[in-house]
């Protein structure tokens, strides 16, 4: 038995008339256009609230910091606050009672300007006196000096006399070792006679010296003359020394010329002599020279020795013929 003819869409179809090509790839592309604007419409309302998001959850977050450090930092700030008011009224204080000072020490530097100005001007005046006063006192002790080695003009003074005879140094032993030392025909007439006040030595050691005042000043003159003669003078077994009896002063600056005459006796030529009270005077080649200070005297000597050294030399001689 033959099959029914089914009746469905297909048998619809087969009975439309098929449209054409062309219409319906048109109307593809339109939907494909269509679809895509869509989603691209759908795509930047995504990212239009993405962003609005972004921005309302910044400010939240903003809002939520803002509000956790007004509430962490808020107590901190107020007590740091009250801290630096505090410090300002200290150092205020301060600074007005360094002021206060200020202002006192400078009223106390004015003061203490003119004190020293006036202590200045003391001192000025001071030293002026004192100035005067110095000058005043070397005359005075120049004179006093002065006056106390020609009180002792007539003095000689008698070293090496044994002090065994208590009597040894009376005037009348003294007269006589003087007549007999220096061979007079007539014993000198002494005023008086005394050994120097320090303690008596002992046994074996050097005697005391003897000052002794001749009544006349040419027998003084004469005895000194006598012993810078004989310098060493021999009398039972001693050996006794003769000088005159000069100031602490003066026998002070006198010795300071003892190395100078010592260099003096080795040159050739020269004659010298200590002047009173202590000028050492110099004879050299016919000049006459008078020094009072022993530096300008050795300074001299180095000359006049640099100068005979050369006249000694071979080649100076051979330069003169």
């Amino acid at each position: 038995m033959p099959p029914k003819p089914v009746k469905g869409g297909n048998s619809i179809q087969s009975h439309l008339r098929p449209a054409p090509r062309g219409e319906s790839s048109a109307c593809a592309e339109s939907t494909l256009v269509s679809e895509a604007a869509a989603r691209a419409a759908a795509i930047s309302d995504v990212s239009s609230l993405k962003q609005e998001l972004l921005a309302a959850l910044r400010d939240d977050f903003t809002a939520i910091l803002k509000a956790e450090f007004h509430s962490v930092l808020g107590e901190s700030l107020s007590s740091i606050k009250s801290e630096l008011l505090s410090f300002k009224k200290e150092l205020s204080s301060g600074l007005t009672a360094v002021q206060e000072s200020f202002t006192g020490l400078n009223v106390t530097v004015a003061e203490m300007e003119k004190s020293l100005s006036t202590c200045t001007d003391d001192i000025v005046g001071l030293r002026k006196t004192v100035d005067s006063l110095t000058k005043t006192v070397a005359q005075l002790e120049d004179k006093c000096d002065d006056l106390e080695s020609r009180s002792r003009r007539q003095n000689i003074r008698i070293i090496g006399v044994p002090e065994d005879d208590p009597l040894s140094a009376s005037t009348a032993a003294v007269s006589r070792l003087l007549k007999e030392a220096f061979g007079f025909a007539d014993e000198p007439l002494l005023d008086r006679a005394h050994r120097i006040p320090i303690p008596k030595p002992k046994a074996g050691e050097r005697p005391r010296p003897i000052v002794a005042k001749l009544h006349y000043h040419s027998d003084c003159v004469k005895i000194l003359s006598k012993a810078r003669e004989l310098q060493r003078i021999k009398m039972n077994g001693t050996t006794i020394f003769v000088f005159p009896d000069y100031t602490v002063r003066t026998a002070r600056a006198r010795a300071a010329f003892t190395d100078c005459r010592r260099r003096l006796r080795g040159i050739e030529g020269v004659r010298f002599g200590l002047l009173h009270p202590a000028r050492l005077r110099i004879t050299h080649g016919g000049t006459t020279r008078v020094f009072t200070s022993p530096e300008e005297a050795n300074i001299y000597i180095e000359s006049i020795t640099k100068f005979s050294e050369m006249e000694l030399s071979p080649s100076f001689t051979n330069w003169q013929d």
